[in-house]
C-alpha cells in the first residue's frame, strides 16, 4: 500500500541568497558600510603594517570597509564606531 504525503506536513525551505563577492560587497551602499573587526595583536600587524609597537597577547578593534580595506585600528569597540561616525558609514553586522 502506498503512502501518500501530506502538503501540510511538509517543510519549507529556507532561501539562501548565493555569496556575494568582494566586487559585490564593495559597491554594496556607495562606499558608505563598514564593519568591525576584533583581531590579534599579530592580525593586526599584518592588515596594519605600517602601525608600530603593537603590543602582543591584546585585541584590537579594527574597522574595514565593506571590500575588506582596512580603515582604522583601534583598543576599542565604541573608538571603532566613533570613526565609522564620523566618516559617516554604516556599520554592517558580519557573522
Amino acid at each position: 500500500m502506498e503512502s501518500k504525503s501530506n502538503p501540510k506536513s511538509r517543510k519549507a525551505k529556507a532561501v539562501v541568497p548565493p555569496p556575494m563577492s568582494m566586487s559585490e560587497l564593495a559597491r554594496l551602499g556607495g562606499g558608505k558600510i563598514a564593519y568591525i573587526k576584533v583581531m590579534t595583536a599579530d592580525e593586526a600587524k599584518e592588515a596594519f603594517p605600517a602601525v608600530e609597537g603593537i603590543p602582543s597577547g591584546i585585541s584590537l578593534y579594527a574597522l574595514h570597509a565593506a571590500d575588506g580595506t582596512p580603515i582604522a585600528l583601534t583598543d576599542s569597540r565604541q573608538s571603532a564606531l566613533g570613526h565609522a561616525m564620523g566618516d559617516e558609514l554604516e556599520i554592517a553586522s558580519v557573522h
